[in-house]
């Protein structure tokens, strides 16, 4: 057997075992700083392609977790569902375009006050974390998202959240600078994008 292969075996056994995705200081923690960590996920993640599990990435973690197109295979005919309100999906879609972000950033952007426990919902499904505070007079507590939205949303990062155009194609935007372009036309003054934008974002 080959260093390398060793080093293989080690880290896939590291994290079949752990019951939550692992980062590169982690992993080094159980097989030692001498095995070349790095080199080791790569070469799992192409030994698993294609296969019934998959090695992903979510943010700076690694976990195996059953390949996305056989996941219905091992849903339950029962299944518990989370339902998030309106303000909630809002929040939450707030502090993962804007993290870090302080509650009083939040109400300004929705244009509405927010219940302590819309956070406290959202902390509680483990997608949204405390980050620090703001230095800023009262220091205002900042949120941001955590590894466990990266995963339960499928993500790799941040980077791969859907952009407003993304969102508008798939309805999930309503088309409000269609709207405000339409006023426009009978006006002598037509919006400036910048107008349009920041009404679609406060919606």
């Amino acid at each position: 057997m080959t260093p390398e292969d060793a080093a293989s075996r080690a880290v896939e056994a590291v994290l079949f075992a752990s019951e939550h995705p692992l980062n590169l200081d982690e992993i080094k923690a159980h097989v030692g700083p001498e095995l070349d960590v790095r080199a080791a996920l790569s070469n799992l993640e192409a030994l698993y392609a294609g296969r019934g599990i998959e090695l992903v990435r979510r943010g700076d973690r690694w976990h195996f977790q059953t390949a996305a197109d056989l996941a219905h295979l091992l849903r339950r005919d029962r299944e518990e569902s989370r339902k998030l309100s309106r303000a909630g999906i809002e929040t939450l879609a707030i502090i993962a375009y804007h993290e870090p972000v302080t509650r009083a950033e939040i109400e300004a952007i929705r244009g509405v006050q927010i219940s302590k426990g819309t956070i406290d919902v959202l902390m509680e499904a483990g997608w949204v974390r405390p980050a620090g505070r703001r230095e800023v007079p009262g220091r205002p507590l900042m949120y941001a998202t955590t590894a466990g939205f990266l995963t339960h949303f499928g993500l790799a990062s941040r980077r791969d959240l859907p952009g407003i155009d993304d969102l508008k194609a798939a309805g999930l935007l309503d088309p409000v600078d269609l709207a405000m372009e339409a006023l426009g036309e009978g006006g002598d003054d037509e919006p400036e994008p910048s107008e349009i934008e920041s009404v679609t974002e406060d919606e």
